[in-house]
This record gives C-alpha cells, structure tokens and sequence, in this order.
C-alpha cells in the first residue's frame, strides 16, 4: 500500500478533524425539466395561514442528526460516503458541528503510528465536545487500545463495517419512524465536489509487504463484480460527475480473487478484470484516473485505451524503492531495471503519459550506496509526480524487526536530497509543457481567478493550473486553456 503524498515533499495527508455537513441536494432531471418549463395551472390550492404553518412545524418531529470525522486516505473518504448515504436514506441528518449532533461517528485511520495518534486525538476532541461517539476505521481494529484510552466511545467496528456503523448508530439514534424523509439521490452523497468523486472497486489485498499492515486491516483482497462497479460509475456520471479516480490497495490485481468472474452489464457478460473493467469506465463519457497500479505486465493492455484517449494517459505506481537489497526487504518487486524499460516503452506508446510514484527513504537497512541508487532511477524514470516519505515504523510490521535502523537525522538529509533531485526532473516535465493547449477541469474560482487541473493531475496530491484573472467559471467546468507558465508544481495558462 503506498501512503499518500499532497504533492512532492508533502507529509501524508490526514483528513481534518472537522464535521462534514449535507451536500446542496443536486437537481434531478425532473426537477430540471419542470422548471425549466413549468405546466400552465387553471387553478390554485389555498395556501395554509402562517399560524397552521406554524402548528404544522411543532407538530412535525425534527430528524436526528449525526457528525461523522473522517480521517485518512481517499479510500477511508469512500467509506465515509457509504456510511452517509447509508445515514441519509434512513432519514438522518448530518450536522456540521459537535454541538448540534446528536451522536458522532469517527472514520480513523491506523497505517502509521502518527495517524492512530492523531485518531485518538480526534476520538478524544469527539467525546469532550459531544460525548456520544461510535468509532470505525482501521484503527477500529485495535478496539483495546481505543477502550483503553477512550473508555467512554459508545462502539468501535473495523473498516467497512457498514452495518455494524449502522447498528451503532440505530442503538445510540433511533431512526424516525417516518417514510417521507428526504430522498437520497441515486449516486449516494460524497464529501468531494460535485465533479469528481473517487470509486473504489476493491477492498484489502494479498501483498505482504514488510512496512505494511494493510492486509491486518482491511483483509485479503476482495473485489466488488464489474457489474456493482459500473451501476456506481454510471450513476455518478449521470449525476454530473467529471472524473472517476479509480482506488484500491492494489488496482492492477482487481479480479483476481473472482477468478475474474463474468456478471452482467447492458445486456453482455463484463469480466472482473482491470484491463476489461477499464475499458469499459472509458465508455461513460468522463476522465477516468487510476490509482494504485502496480507494474503487473497485463498493465501494458489499458496503454491502447490512453493512446485513444478513452482513460486518462495517468498512473499512480507505488514503487518504495529502486535498490535491490532495499526492495527485498520490502517483500515489493526487486526488478527496478525491467520497471524502467516498462516505464520506456509505455513512454513509447503514449508520450503524454505522467507517472506518479511514491518512495521512502531510510527504510531498515538501507545504505548510502541503496540511495544513491534511488536517486540514479528517479533520474532515469523521469515521474512527473513523486511524494517521498522518511520512513515510519508502524505497530505489527514485519520491518519492525528487521537490522540497521537509520537515524532520524539520514532520514532527514536524504529526504532533502531526494526532493532536490526530482525537482529538477518536475521542472524540466513541466517546462516542457508551456505553449501546450490543454483541457482543465475546474476545481475552484476565487478572486483571483480559477483554479483546475490538467490530465497529469489528481485532485489534493498533484498540481494545478491557474487561469488567473479568469472569474467567468465555476467548478466543474471544463476549459480550454493555452499554458504560459510553468513552475516545478504548477502550470498557469490563458483560456481559449
């Protein structure tokens, strides 16, 4: 499993410890279609007097409301959206504070030892501020240690426990008993923007990597049949939806697991595979972004797909390391020289193609010379996109054991080496760009101007393009735009 990075140098994102509140409901396309010409009326009801109004409010009892932190990875944010729309089709509210909540629901995240802190942390803000918490997540798998410190939490369930989140809610919150609550639309609710939305279409996964407790976590790998996948996209699409950014903890060995079972979609049998699952989120219509990718050889098959520009000419490849001996010690892949001819020959087929990577530095064991020899490969590679993270022991690893612990202050200095290095590579990408037109999704409009993203770039963890002075946009739209300028992060272009 490979941590995230915001962008090159950028410490491993937790999400805040803050309520989310109910997203503006969209419109549906009735709603558009009636108001966009409404029927000619021959007669009109009374309205109701402000005193019966006024009678009916009193009488009406007020739905729950729920607070939910969610902190961690994107795919920790995916089931915070389950949990959500699950809360929402029962007729809970959600509340954007502790106070007005009448129970809050914690998502925590446990890889790294820093992030269980910071879950505790939030765990113990929950309690202080509204008292009745429920707690899931990763760090749901170490109920002791969460009890031990915080004897008060209502429940503690795991990841993707859904019903159990549920059953918690429904002990602590009994839902109204009332069959006209609000309608959830059919796309769930998300706590992204409105224009992309993230689609996970597995759970756990069967790698055993030495730094990594992922599997201890979220299990073995279990994937979602292509047909579960493809309702979801197609529902988000419909609903507006720009980019599917595709996640699991291992996105390339999708399938596996089903034997790469058939089920049914629009009226042909679909294989749970990458390659044919890809192929067929390519059909909707929207930038389809992967994550997670490792360098299996059948990933070669999705670059005709990127060529024809039905996915986005993007992957997000968790290498860890270059050095052999290093990469033993991972348990990862120890093939750095045919990762790089991969790399080269898929650069052959799509020359627009950005690799995005993530690396450690100061793992166990590794010497000056193992480092070096990373800095030899992020040179040769030339990844658009690199996050570079000291490494961090994490309670029940297999690397915890092992020999030749690096100190803290090599940690820092190669860190900072590393960083050097790929800037220039960064710099040199993206100054390679100027006077390219490109399509730019936007993301945000400010006084500035707006602010989006190209196809080398994923929302939170990548860079942007600025189109300053140009205030006529809003999110999700998307521009044309020229590029002028370009620094090693970011691009800033003229619209066309």
């Amino acid at each position: 499993m490979a941590p995230e990075a915001i962008r090159e140098g950028a410490t491993p994102p937790r999400g805040p410890t803050r309520l989310h509140a109910d997203p503006a409901p969209a419109k549906s396309p009735l709603m558009a279609k009636t108001n966009a010409k409404p029927a000619p009326r021959r007669s009109r009801a009374p309205a109701a007097s402000p005193k019966a109004r006024r009678s009916a409010a009193r009488a009406a009892p007020s739905a729950p409301k729920i607070g939910i932190v969610s902190l961690g990875c994107p795919k920790a944010l995916v089931d915070s959206e389950r949990i959500i729309t699950r809360l929402r089709a029962e007729g809970y509210e959600l509340s954007p504070d502790y106070k007005g909540a009448d129970a809050v629901i914690v998502n925590t995240c446990g890889f790294l030892n820093s992030a269980k802190e910071e879950s505790l942390a939030a765990i113990g803000e929950a309690l202080a501020e509204n008292g009745r918490v429920i707690v899931t997540g990763c760090l749901g798998v170490e109920k002791d240690r969460i009890l031990g410190q915080h004897p008060g939490v209502l429940a503690v369930t795991g990841p993707h426990q859904y019903e159990a989140v549920m059953e918690a809610v429904h002990a602590a919150v009994p839902p109204l008993h009332d069959p006209f609550v609000d309608l959830v639309p059919p796309e769930g609710l998300r706590l992204t923007p409105r224009h992309y939305a993230y689609l996970k279409i597995s759970e756990g996964c069967n790698n055993r990597c030495s730094f990594c407790i992922i599997p201890d976590l979220r299990g073995k790998l279990a994937s979602r049949p292509a047909a579960s996948v493809m309702t979801e996209a197609e529902r988000l699409v419909k609903a507006g939806v720009k980019e599917l950014l595709v996640i699991s903890q291992d996105t390339s060995a999708y399938g596996l697991d089903l034997k790469y079972a058939e089920s049914p979609w629009k009226g042909q049998p679909l294989k749970a595979r990458f390659t044919e699952l890809t192929a067929a989120l390519g059909d909707l219509g929207a930038w389809v972004r992967l994550h997670y990718v490792y360098p299996y050889p059948h990933v070669d098959e999705i670059l005709p797909l990127m060529a024809e520009g039905k996915i986005l000419p993007y992957l997000d490849i968790p290498l860890q390391h270059a050095s052999p001996s290093v990469l033993k010690a991972m348990r990862r892949p120890a093939h750095q020289e045919k990762t790089l001819q991969r790399l080269h020959a898929w650069r052959r087929s799509v020359p627009d193609l950005a690799i995005r990577s993530t690396f450690i530095v100061g793992f166990p064991g590794e010497t000056e010379r193992d480092f070096e020899t990373l800095l030899e490969f992020v040179g040769e590679a030339r990844m658009a996109r690199v996050g570079c993270f000291k490494y961090e022991p994490v309670d029940g690893a297999a690397a915890n054991e092992l020999p030749g612990a690096v100190p803290e202050e090599v940690k820092e200095e190669r860190w900072h080496r590393f960083m050097s290095a790929q800037q220039k590579v960064s710099a040199s990408i993206m100054a390679a760009r100027v006077g390219r037109e490109i399509d730019v999704l936007i993301d945000e409009v400010d006084d500035e101007g707006a602010i989006g993203r190209s196809q080398w770039d994923a929302p939170e963890i990548d860079g942007s393009v600025f189109l300053n002075g140009d205030d006529g946009l809003k999110p999700g739209d998307m521009v044309r735009a020229r590029i002028v300028h370009a620094d090693e992060y970011d691009l800033w272009g003229e619209r066309l």
